[in-house]
């Protein structure tokens, strides 16, 4: 599967963003955050540092979701019985995700902050 075309390889990417979508809640729950948030950006007209930002933390946490969904397979396929250990890799991955998630958040709490404290006479 090395040094393919990169149309074959962004087609691989396409399909395992498309897999996740399909098998992962919490998947479809950061997108639709996420288009909240880009609905909420275009709304407040955040200088470009805001939307970069924030597209970092979205594509951080969509990013790390995406790696969870693969660990919890590749771990399930070769692991199935359920031990300490595999429960502890589950979460500590999905752990990850939750830190990211909690940044996100509260970075976007601080653009509404400080976009109110700039709107606010």
């Amino acid at each position: 599967m090395k040094n393919r075309p990169f149309h074959e390889r962004l087609e691989f990417a396409l399909n395992g963003i498309g897999a996740a979508w399909c098998s992962e809640a919490s998947f479809r729950t950061q997108i639709i955050a996420a288009i909240g948030v880009v609905l909420v950006l275009m709304w407040l007209h955040p200088a470009a540092v805001w939307w970069a930002m924030t597209a970092l933390a979205i594509g951080a946490v969509l990013a790390a979701e995406l790696f969870n969904t693969a660990l919890e397979h590749v771990i399930d396929q070769l692991h199935p019985e359920h031990t300490a250990m595999i429960k502890t890799a589950k979460d500590c991955a999905a752990g990850a995700v939750l830190v990211l998630c909690v940044a996100a958040i509260a970075l976007f709490l601080i653009l509404l902050l400080q976009t109110w404290a700039a709107k606010t006479p």
